[in-house]
């Protein structure tokens, strides 16, 4: 991210605090007014040491991504999810995932082109692929040469943006010898197409940034669009691809404000030229991205026409639309009078109910009413069993046939007991804000406690007085009186109450987890005619309606990731690497796959930016070295938003969260090696009004857009400080990398002094004993 007037200026400090424009280099302008256009061609002419220096990463990379690939041949971490995508997309089942298709789609491609059915669900970690006849190495290659792509990238993005050699080097080096990058990209997992989308949209803003003297020109749409297709590959990849939308975004704005400067070079823009910057940038890095993620969702729903294990997650009408779904076939309109089964959408438990009573005081000294309880429990029982009755007596007449509807009011008669269900001004067992749920025998429901056994069946997303039926309507049990919502939990009950599950009365009657749904009706006899239904057309809905509810789902239970987990790990953790994850291990050979970084490269980067940080708080510095830190600011700013945001999250997070955060600060260690050893570079001015032209009316000097090299800047000055620096700092990292290969790999076993010797930070390694 350049300054809106100049080209990464290296030297000549700026004669006014805070000012660029009127910028007196130190060192002299050279009077020769074809001097920079000469130097661009000499500079071209000897780019073949970046070209050189590109081939030898890209082969490293992919040598070290590749290497040992089809080790190990079982299940890996959550290959056991990502795999199990991909199968259930080779099976066209529909399943509910958190995450956006586009990197599961990719998979499931990957299997469609080496002939897999998908006849292998990844059920467990540790599981043979080999016995089982899954190409995993096709499924892991993909993103093996996703993360080798990765890391000429991020050379690309150093030498597009004008740094010498040995800084793309080191930025290059970090990520290429990184453990952590390596160990993520050799497996079935999302992260390095997500690592890939979001190096690539930060080296197409560069490219398109580079352009911004040649507005509206063929190559500024083009590098536009494609910072647009590679933003919406990131967020179509995983949700947190938000935080590359926000990097981009942040420099757009900066670069947008730029042009309404009076002092820019060329003067501010009229409004109506702004607007069309405005529009450009627009429907380049919003709109075209937004329509390109709709894009992967129709594609997602196209294949996905089979009902599947992601069923539970949408409602009924959503379900209805997938062929083979329990919609279309068993629901049935449940009439007053008959026995009913309740069973909770989310945790599967049944409502329940039985003789015993609550205890007179609860552990935390709170008294109960001493009422029945009512529980929620996992096995289908006759304590299970309720009679749904209407709030008020029907005539003889209509006792049978009658339907219940959505809106109705009625009241529930467990069967065993012969109790109505109720709730009172009572606090639940475990949360004193919730109400308690018993029930009343019949005289006290038909007297005093009438009002306190009356509930309101509301169908969720139902229409008024819509039938209610067995799987189809998804519910709302409210409680009329106090308009709570019957709702249960995880946590079980103490022995008291068997360690069944609490049914309260939940306040919030939003919360989705209020849902609950009738599985059977026990009541209808063999051979009843309700229990002959016609097949049942599939039904059709609209793609945004699905797009909606899927969105609405997904964001929900992605919010609801919050249980603990043995290897989560908080932010603040990160930079530092104080814990990794284990994915794997095999007992007989020792072996172990630890997912962890390269201690040593980490905590280069992660000193550096303090360094950064440092700099940018005395900038007093730079403006003595007459330095522009721009470029350095963006890349920082691309640390920032793919890191601190972590902090505002309640949900559970892992080490492998910060990857494109570390291939950020690899970008700003390259940048301050150069910031540190580069001394008095030849400026190099943009074009600007006044601007010599030569004899066909052609500005001299710099050609807008175009790539300046380090060679122009540095004129013939030894980088030699800089590539001694830079061979130490690789060398560090190299040596980090390689210590703890055997952890990134999986082989060979390492002994128990070998494993102890590598944990530097007390890492949390099998086989230490």
């Amino acid at each position: 991210m350049s300054s809106p007037n100049t080209l990464r200026h290296r030297a000549g400090g700026p004669s006014k605090k805070g000012s660029l424009k009127d910028s007196a280099p130190s060192t002299p302008m050279t009077d020769d007014p074809d001097f920079l256009s000469k130097a661009a061609s000499s500079a071209s002419s000897s780019e073949w040491d970046y070209q050189l220096a590109l081939g030898i990463i890209t082969a490293l990379a992919i040598a070290t991504r590749f290497y040992g690939i089809n080790h190990p041949d079982e299940v890996v971490f959550d290959e056991v999810h990502f795999g199990k995508f991909a199968s259930y997309y080779l099976q066209r089942t529909y399943f509910f995932d958190v995450h956006p298709p586009l990197g599961k789609l990719l998979f499931a491609l990957m299997g469609w082109m080496v002939g897999y059915d998908g006849h292998f669900l990844f059920d467990n970690i540790g599981d043979s692929y080999v016995e089982n006849r899954v190409p995993y190495v096709a499924f892991r290659a993909l993103p093996a040469l996703m993360g080798a792509l990765t890391v000429p990238t991020v050379f690309l993005i150093m030498w597009e943006s004008g740094y010498s050699l040995p800084a793309a080097v080191v930025a290059a080096g970090i990520v290429l010898f990184d453990n952590a990058h390596i160990g993520q990209t050799r497996l079935i997992l999302l992260d390095a197409t997500l690592v890939y989308a979001m190096a690539s949209s930060l080296l197409c803003y560069i490219r398109f940034h580079k352009l911004r003297h040649e507005p509206f020109s063929r190559k500024w749409w083009k590098w536009l669009f494609l910072t647009g297709v590679a933003l919406s590959c990131t967020i179509s990849t995983k949700y947190v691809g938000v935080f590359t939308f926000l990097t981009i975004g942040a420099a757009v704005i900066i670069d947008l404000w730029g042009l309404l400067d009076i002092n820019r070079r060329g003067g501010a823009l009229s409004l109506p030229e702004f607007g069309k910057h405005f529009v450009a940038r627009g429907l380049g890095l919003i709109i075209v991205p937004f329509f390109f993620y709709l894009f992967w969702f129709q594609v997602h729903f196209a294949i996905l026409t089979r009902s599947g294990p992601g069923d539970d997650f949408m409602t009924p009408g959503f379900q209805e639309t997938l062929s083979d779904n329990m919609m279309t076939s068993k629901a049935i309109a449940i009439d007053y009078y008959d026995i009913i089964v309740i069973r909770h959408k989310e945790t599967k438990t049944y409502l329940h109910s039985h003789p015993n009573r609550y205890p007179l005081r609860y552990d935390d000294g709170r008294v109960s009413s001493q009422g029945q309880q009512v529980t929620g429990y996992p096995y289908n029982d006759t304590n299970n069993h309720w009679q749904i009755l209407p709030a008020t007596p029907l005539p003889a007449d209509q006792q049978t046939g009658t339907k219940v509807r959505n809106g109705d009011r009625v009241k529930l008669r467990h069967l065993v007991t012969d109790t109505i269900l109720l709730s009172h001004d009572v606090a639940s067992p475990y949360y004193p804000t919730n109400q308690e749920f018993t029930t009343a025998s019949l005289e006290e429901a038909e007297g005093a406690r009438f009002n306190d056994t009356s509930f309101e069946i509301k169908i969720e997303n139902g229409k008024d007085k819509q039938e209610f039926s067995t799987m189809a309507s998804h519910f709302k049990l409210i409680h009329s009186p106090s308009r709570v919502a019957m709702w249960t939990h995880t946590s079980p009950l103490p022995d008291w109450a068997f360690k069944q599950q609490e049914i309260n009365g939940n306040k919030n009657l939003l919360q989705t987890s209020n849902l609950w749904y009738v599985e059977e009706i026990p009541s209808i006899p063999q051979g009843d005619e309700r229990l002959n239904k016609p097949p049942k057309q599939v039904r059709h809905l609209s793609f945004f309606k699905k797009y909606l509810e899927l969105q609405h789902a997904m964001f929900a239970h992605n919010n609801a990731l919050t249980s603990s987990h043995p290897y989560a790990s908080q932010p603040i953790q990160w930079p530092f690497l104080l814990r990794g994850v284990s994915f794997w291990t095999h007992n007989e050979t020792r072996q172990q796959i630890y997912f962890l970084g390269n201690p040593l490269g980490w905590w280069l980067a992660s000193s550096l930016l303090a360094v950064f940080i440092g700099i940018v708080g005395a900038d007093q510095l730079s403006q003595r070295r007459g330095i522009d830190a721009l470029d350095e600011r963006f890349f920082f700013l691309a640390w920032a938003c793919h890191y601190l945001p972590f902090f505002l999250m309640g949900r559970q997070l892992f080490l492998h969260h910060y990857l494109p955060g570390h291939l950020a600060s690899a970008l700003v260690t390259g940048a301050l090696v150069e910031f540190v050893f580069n001394v008095d570079p030849i400026a190099v001015e943009e074009p600007s009004s006044s601007a010599a032209t030569n004899s066909k009316g052609k500005k001299k000097g710099v050609v807008a857009g175009r790539r300046i090299f380090a060679s122009e800047r540095l004129g013939s000055q030894s980088v030699l400080a800089i590539w001694a620096a830079a061979g130490v700092l690789l060398a560090v990292v190299i040596g980090g990398w390689y210590y703890f290969l055997p952890l990134t790999y999986g082989k060979p076993g390492l002994s128990v002094e070998e494993v102890n010797a590598r944990k530097w930070l007390g890492y949390d390694l099998h086989f230490a004993k």
